[in-house]
């Protein structure tokens, strides 16, 4: 671990930015170079970046970029590979009130981290909130893909929820994981991000955000969405073709009936435990395995080239819903032992 060379602040920090990372030391750096040209902010900051096992020049990125960083620029490295092990270690190292979230391959807006950290400092009722993420393409975007926000977005990691702020829990949705934040205390509530359920190895897993904010919920936590708190985020070439689409959401759905085993109440308020199944499976996820492949010909038959994709990669949503139902109901509930780790994070020893 190394910090820049300054003096320690002479108050608590304000805010920490955390950003995981796993050999994109290149990307990281423009990053930081982002982090470090953003507007002053009211209160001290300074970021913390995890090395999740990268082999390449990621912790010589940081540490040049340390040298002559404004704010205070650390380094933490974790051995066991997944990244909310990534971002639970980071949290045991933040005592700011804030931890401002993003990810290694973004470039944030001059007012980013002023967008992310006023809302919460002004209202002790809030504690979190998320922003828009546009796309810096590494290709051009497919015909196939919609032009407007849609659920087909998420595959790329770009978000709009619109040009007004709103409490996301009136809405019903979460922030995406690489622009959000969150009130410190919030994890020594209720723990942090489950190693089950996040990003490891080649698999896709992932809903340690969605799962977290399951937790967070229950204990009656609420954010708002800030139109402002603005980022951009690479969406490289090979992330643009039809085979990343359907592993991805494949994966989701594998994810998300994990995630079900969890909190069994949906975000629509569907209590799981009450539902018909058969062999351990909900009928209505059977149902709508039937109901995307219709559309899936339908669409085809109609040339319908959105709409097939669409239809296309609900199905392999709700194939990989189904058969993690099925492995679960079997009591197996693994699809790679390398992927999995069934311990649930503990809750974080209390920050000032």
């Amino acid at each position: 671990m190394f910090v820049t060379p300054l003096s320690e602040p002479p108050a608590p920090l304000c805010a920490t930015v955390l950003i995981c990372t796993f050999n994109r030391g290149s990307l990281l750096r423009s990053t930081l170079e982002s982090l470090a040209a953003m507007d002053p902010i009211e209160g001290s900051w300074d970021v913390l970046v995890v090395d999740n096992n990268s082999t390449d020049d990621t912790e010589q990125v940081v540490a040049s970029l340390a040298r002559t960083f404004p704010v205070g620029l650390r380094y933490l490295r974790e051995l066991r590979q997944g990244k909310s092990y990534a971002l639970n270690l980071g949290l045991t190292a933040v005592t700011a009130r804030v931890v401002a979230f993003t990810d290694d391959d973004v470039v944030v807006s001059k007012q980013w981290l002023m967008e992310a950290v006023k809302p919460i400092l002004a209202d002790p009722g809030l504690d979190y909130t998320g922003g828009p993420v546009r796309p810096i393409w590494g290709a051009p975007p497919p015909s196939w893909l919609p032009k407007t926000n849609s659920n087909l977005w998420g595959t790329i990691a770009v978000l709009d929820y619109g040009d007004e702020p709103f409490i996301y829990e009136d809405r019903r949705r979460i922030p995406i994981g690489a622009n959000m934040a969150v009130r410190r205390s919030v994890f020594d509530r209720v723990g942090g991000f489950d190693p089950a359920l996040g990003r490891k190895g080649k698999s896709l897993l992932g809903q340690e955000q969605a799962e977290f904010f399951c937790r967070t919920r229950a204990e009656g936590v609420r954010g708002m969405y800030v139109p402002k708190m603005e980022l951009h985020h690479h969406v490289p070439r090979e992330r643009l073709t039809r085979g990343y689409f359907r592993r991805w959401w494949f994966w989701k759905g594998i994810s998300r009936a994990r995630l079900h085993r969890m909190h069994p109440e949906t975000e629509t308020g569907l209590d799981l435990r009450r539902v018909r199944r058969i062999s351990g499976v909900p009928r209505f996820a059977i149902g709508e395995v039937l109901g995307h492949l219709r559309g899936v010909w339908s669409s085809g038959i109609r040339r319908d080239h959105l709409r097939l994709m669409a239809e296309e990669m609900m199905l392999m949503y709700s194939v990989g819903y189904v058969g993690e139902s099925w492995r679960g109901n079997r009591g197996s509930g693994q699809l790679d032992s390398t992927a999995l780790d069934s311990e649930l994070p503990p809750r974080a020893q209390p920050h000032p």
